[in-house]
């Protein structure tokens, strides 16, 4: 066995990981994670983690209130993921996750659970301090003003134990775009961007630290227990 097979932090030559430049229309993104999940089951291809951004538009998750879509100004598709309304649009990286579950747990609360600990190590590779919110969704930081503001929104979907569908984070977005609608169904708390906050606004950057940080996320899908409170964050 070579010396990087047997290294956890070495990135997993099964996974694929495939970056995206121009922006991608979001049926086609749908069209195209469906099928890559299918084949994954299917052992017809490998899994893959595929970061993008989308022409400005909503999601609407399968718990999305109408009330809450306030003015539809960008196109609304149906996510088929859960959660409420999102949105995406330049400026913001989205990662989407074919991930097999069979072999690494088959516990869905786990992966979410070490995707968030994934985005919080990666942003802070670009200086933001993020964090969990106990009985809120996502990935929160402060913005300038003290506030306590959404940095990262993720939504899941798993079929047949292969994960679709995955998480955004605002690196520099226009924030005005997200008052079309109530983000994630949340009115308290304002939405904000690691540009916003003064850290390192470089997609580049941001990539690196996921890719770096990639390995020992997937590492901890193996290694946890029933209960949440023996999952480890990292390392």
């Amino acid at each position: 066995m070579s010396v990087a097979a047997s290294d956890p932090s070495a990135f997993p030559a099964s996974v694929e990981w495939r970056m995206q430049t121009a922006p991608v229309d979001y049926p086609s993104a749908l069209a195209d994670m469906e099928a890559r999940a299918a084949a994954i089951f299917e052992g017809q291809a490998p899994e893959r983690v595929w970061l993008l951004e989308h022409p400005p538009l909503y999601t609407a998750g399968t718990s999305a209130n109408p009330a809450e879509l306030i003015d539809p100004r960008f196109p609304v598709h149906d996510a088929g993921r859960g959660g409420r309304y999102t949105y995406h649009g330049p400026g913001q990286r989205i990662g989407y996750l074919n991930i097999d579950l069979r072999e690494r747990g088959r516990d869905v609360r786990n992966f979410v659970h070490h995707l968030e600990g994934w985005m919080i190590a990666a942003l802070a590779e670009l200086g933001v301090a993020a964090r969990r919110a106990d009985g809120r969704i996502g990935i929160w930081t402060e913005d300038r003003d003290g506030r306590e503001a959404k940095i990262g929104a993720l939504g899941i979907r798993v079929r047949r134990w292969v994960t679709l569908h995955g998480f955004s984070i605002n690196v520099d977005p226009d924030l005005s775009h997200f008052g079309g609608i109530v983000p994630c169904g949340i009115s308290e708390f304002p939405v904000t961007s690691v540009a916003a906050v003064g850290g390192n606004a470089s997609m580049a950057a941001l990539d690196a630290a996921l890719r770096a940080h990639f390995p020992s996320f997937l590492n901890n899908l193996r290694r946890c227990g029933p209960a949440l409170e023996q999952c480890a964050t990292g390392g």
